[in-house]
């Protein structure tokens, strides 16, 4: 079986749907739990079968309620317990026979087989009117779709993001950096926009060949620490977590583990950032996202705001 990979779905003995959120999943998977088989759930999946999706917060409290040996940072399924694994790669064709803005961004994109999917509710047949499309692109294809993305807004075939829509984001995100700042930052990651009105993100996922090494456990914790340091490596930095190699007396790394800020910052700039500093092994790095909503973390690039 091809590795259970970041952003695939799995399916434990119940028939409850969980969304990979680690690459470290030989033994046991980490996931967060999506949706569970509820006759009053306003989901329904090929079958008929009704379904109710769950956010972040009540998803923790209903497995430490129901299911306490996956409880943990994220919940730890193992592998011998799975029903089925669900990967965007293998079910793209499925989803876009059947989904014509997905099938417009798949033309849009003419990327190799195997490079590019889609996750989330569309890949697990579980989407409603007002879904969005998560599209999965993988390794080094992720920065060529990026640059199509920024080539279809140029152009016309892909819609921009709206003020309105923007603000919509920024309220959903509830980040510690004022709109100002938000949006400039996130202006020029060209990982989002609509297509026939329907709301779409590019996301990061390491290719097959270079799983290995991707940041997993938690070290030792340091303490708070807030550092302006330079970035020497960003190619990781649309992955989950986000990874920057920075150039800093203390820390060689800062991780983000919100989407919030993946893409903050490219090689070369010079960023502040606020978050925790843990201990891995010789390196220190800081971590920002060490709750759900970031509180009191971030990430800025100083450079993009010509400080």
């Amino acid at each position: 079986m091809l590795p259970i990979r970041l952003r695939d779905f799995v399916e434990d003995p119940d028939g409850w749907l969980y969304a990979v959120s680690t690459y470290d999943n030989e033994k046991n998977v980490g996931c967060v739990l999506r949706y569970v088989p509820d006759d009053k759930g306003e989901r329904i999946g090929p079958s008929g079968q009704r379904y109710l999706k769950y956010d972040f917060e009540d998803a923790y409290r209903k497995i430490a309620r129901e299911k306490p040996a996956y409880a943990g940072l994220v919940q730890r399924i193992p592998v011998g317990d799975l029903r089925r694994v669900l990967k965007p790669d293998l079910e793209i064709s499925r989803i876009a026979a059947s989904h014509p803005s997905v099938k417009k961004l798949l033309n849009l994109f003419r990327l190799p087989p195997g490079a590019v999917g889609c996750t989330g509710s569309l890949l697990c047949g579980l989407e409603n009117e007002s879904s969005d499309i998560d599209m999965v692109v993988y390794g080094k294809h992720w920065f060529t779709a990026q640059s199509l993305v920024k080539r279809g807004i140029a152009d016309g075939r892909i819609e921009g993001m709206s003020p309105e829509m923007w603000g919509k984001v920024y309220e959903k995100r509830k980040p510690e950096i004022p709109y100002e700042v938000f949006v400039p930052h996130e202006q020029r990651k060209w990982n989002r926009g609509q297509i026939e009105g329907t709301y779409f993100d590019i996301l990061y996922t390491r290719s097959y060949d270079n799983l290995a090494g991707a940041p997993a456990g938690k070290g030792e914790v340091l303490g708070k620490q807030t550092i302006v340091a330079t970035v020497t490596d960003a190619s990781l930095s649309f992955d989950s977590p986000a990874v920057y190699s920075v150039e800093h007396e203390l820390v060689s790394k800062v991780l983000s583990f919100t989407h919030t800020y993946s893409g903050q910052a490219l090689a070369g700039e010079t960023i502040e950032a606020c978050g925790v500093v843990e201990q891995h092994g010789a390196e220190r790095w800081l971590i920002v996202g060490t709750t759900r909503e970031a509180k009191g973390e971030y990430i800025v690039s100083r450079t993009l705001l010509g400080e």
